[in-house]
């Protein structure tokens, strides 16, 4: 299956505060002035961004993605790393005058997160074809988070190119108006949120969410802890998460499900198959800091899945795939 995946290409930049956020920003204090600093104990930089972060727990699970994005100066690096994982790099562009862009998160000891994003060289991908990229032809075009007016062209270039694709405005969904959203919701194969995104997205669209099954083939809702639920217009699947062995960082959660989900439709398996993919893939990336620091091999991934959820065998192709790509460091 030809996978295209467009999204921001980051740098991430991950810091621990020891302490609460909401001891400092309570919901009775006026909060219409904002300064406070938070002492952090540590910090580390990884590479990120949600177009690589898919892309690369796909390659880990035996596809070969192809990533497409604007990339600064400093990515080379990056893309010898993602190349040696297995990822498909021919569709980024790279802008010697800029540097990639970068994500500055802190995380409290309750997981509670506050972040920055600087755009940097990903502010040039709505200059950025998706048909030049991968040459008019894909079988699924993931349209993450991005400059905006990118993933408003990607989301023509699909339509104009019949090509199907999926939706998931992540991030975005702050920034950008209801009636881009509602856009974007029209004729996606996927269309794929958090339970906050939901929300919001429903109430800066005026639509339902029995409406965005009208104008999406598929919608799914991540829960966190709660695992997540996925609405076709026949019938509503819940997915149970996989309880991990720690909990070290969340972020990069959500791109690593959705990589499980994309692996389950390359193989042609069933939702719960796949969305349980989605949940292990989900739970490997928590338990480490950083939203690649996670290995497995295959073997391993499909021995892990069998001790809570039954596949009915389906996974065994996963067992007969090379397990080159998933161990480069």
């Amino acid at each position: 299956m030809k996978t295209v995946i467009t999204g921001s290409i980051a740098y991430d930049y991950l810091m621990i505060y020891p302490g609460d956020f909401v001891e400092m920003l309570r919901a009775d204090d006026n909060l219409t002035k904002i300064s406070v600093s938070f002492l952090v104990d540590e910090m580390t930089r990884h590479r990120g961004g949600v177009g690589p972060n898919i892309a690369y727990t796909l390659a880990l699970l035996g596809e070969r993605p192809i990533l497409v994005g604007t990339a600064g100066q400093d990515f080379p690096e990056y893309q010898a790393f993602l190349e040696g994982m297995g990822v498909d790099v021919s569709g980024v562009r790279i802008h010697e005058d800029l540097f990639t862009a970068s994500f500055f998160v802190t995380t409290d000891r309750d997981n509670n997160q506050i972040a920055s994003f600087y755009t940097g060289a990903m502010a040039r991908a709505r200059d950025l074809s998706l048909l030049e990229a991968v040459e008019g032809s894909a079988d699924l075009v993931v349209i993450g988070p991005n400059d905006p007016q990118a993933m408003r062209n990607y989301i023509r270039e699909c339509r104009t190119l019949g090509i199907p694709f999926m939706y998931d405005p992540s991030q975005q969904v702050a920034r950008v108006s209801g009636e881009e959203l509602a856009d974007g919701v029209q004729g996606a194969e996927i269309l794929i949120v958090n339970d906050v995104e939901h929300r919001a997205l429903l109430k800066k669209t005026s639509l339902t969410h029995d409406d965005l099954l009208v104008q999406a083939s598929t919608v799914i809702v991540t829960r966190g802890e709660d695992g997540a639920d996925i609405y076709t217009r026949d019938r509503t699947l819940h997915i149970p998460i996989v309880p991990p062995g720690r909990i070290a960082d969340p972020t990069g959660v959500g791109d690593a499900f959705r990589a499980g989900v994309l692996k389950g439709l390359a193989a042609g398996w069933p939702w719960e198959i796949s969305g349980r993919v989605g949940a292990l893939a989900a739970t490997y990336a928590l338990e480490q800091h950083g939203t690649q620091s996670h290995r497995f091999t295959r073997t391993e991934f499909v021995e892990r899945f069998r001790k809570h959820f039954d596949d009915g065998g389906l996974l065994d192709e996963m067992l007969n795939e090379s397990d080159e790509q998933g161990t480069t460091a």
